[in-house]
C-alpha cells in the first residue's frame, strides 16, 4: 500500500519545515525578537490565528520583562496585524498607537489607514494615510489607501492623483488600474482601458468589484436622464 504522504501538496510540505526551522531557531535564540515575529506572521498567513496570538503575548510577556522596547514595538506591529486579519480593528488600532520605533511608523500608519477604511471611517484614513504618505510618499499601498479613501468619500479629483502616481511605477495592480477606471467614469473621462488592465490583470478581482462599477454606471445614467 503506497504511503498517502507522499503525495502531500509540495507547499504544505515546505511551510511546515519552515515554521519547525523558526520553532528551533527561537529555541536556540530566545532573545532575538525576529524568531517570533517571524514564525507569529507566518502562522498568522497560514490562519493559525490562535497559535500566532499565543505566540506573540508570550513574547510581549518575555521582552516587557527585560524593557526592551524596540522588541515590543514589532510584536505589538505584529499582533496587530493579526487582530487586523480576524477583523478586531479597534484592538489592532490600539497596539499600532502604541508603536513609536521610527523605522515602523510609515507601516504603522499604513496599517492604521486600513484599519479606519474597513470601519468605514474614511476621513480617519486619510488623515493617517497622509500621515504615513509624508514618510514614505512612493509607496504603493500608501497612496492605494489614501485614493481608496478619496475615492470613498466621492473626492474623485483627489483620489485619481494617488492613482496615477501609483500606476508610473506600478501598472500591474488590478485594484489600481480598476479604481482609477471607475474615477475616469465619473469623471467623464476615457476608462474602459483601465477597465481592461484590470480583468486582465486579475479576472477574480474583476468580477468581484463588477457590481461596484455596475451601480455606478446605473447612478451617472441617472443623472444625466435628470440633466
Amino acid at each position: 500500500m503506497t504511503d498517502k504522504t507522499d503525495f502531500r501538496d509540495p507547499k504544505k510540505k515546505e511551510t511546515e519545515k519552515l515554521v519547525h526551522k523558526l520553532v528551533e531557531a527561537i529555541d536556540e535564540h530566545p532573545d532575538r525578537v525576529n524568531n517570533y515575529y517571524d514564525l507569529g506572521s507566518l502562522l498568522t498567513r497560514l490562519n493559525d490565528y490562535q497559535q500566532a496570538e499565543e505566540l506573540f503575548m508570550k513574547a510581549l510577556g518575555i521582552f516587557e520583562a527585560k524593557g526592551d522596547q524596540t522588541a515590543m514595538n514589532l510584536l505589538n506591529y505584529g499582533l496587530g496585524n493579526l487582530y487586523y486579519e480576524v477583523g478586531k480593528v479597534n484592538e489592532a488600532i490600539k497596539l499600532y498607537n502604541k508603536i513609536d520605533d521610527p523605522k515602523l511608523k510609515a507601516d504603522s500608519y499604513l496599517m492604521m489607514a486600513q484599519s479606519y477604511m474597513k470601519k468605514g471611517q474614511h476621513k480617519q484614513a486619510v488623515a493617517y494615510g497622509l500621515t504615513a504618505h509624508e514618510l514614505r510618499a512612493d509607496d504603493p499601498e500608501i497612496n492605494q489607501v489614501i485614493g481608496d479613501s478619496l475615492l470613498a468619500l466621492g473626492e474623485f479629483k483627489k483620489a485619481k492623483e494617488y492613482y496615477d502616481v501609483i500606476l508610473k511605477r506600478h501598472p500591474g495592480r488590478a485594484d489600481t488600474q480598476f479604481n482609477r477606471g471607475i474615477v475616469a467614469m465619473v469623471l467623464g473621462e476615457p476608462y474602459k482601458d483601465y477597465l481592461a488592465q484590470a480583468k486582465q490583470l486579475d479576472l477574480n478581482y474583476y468580477h468581484k468589484s463588477e457590481e461596484r462599477l455596475n451601480d455606478i454606471e446605473k447612478t451617472l445614467r441617472a443623472t444625466q436622464n435628470k440633466d
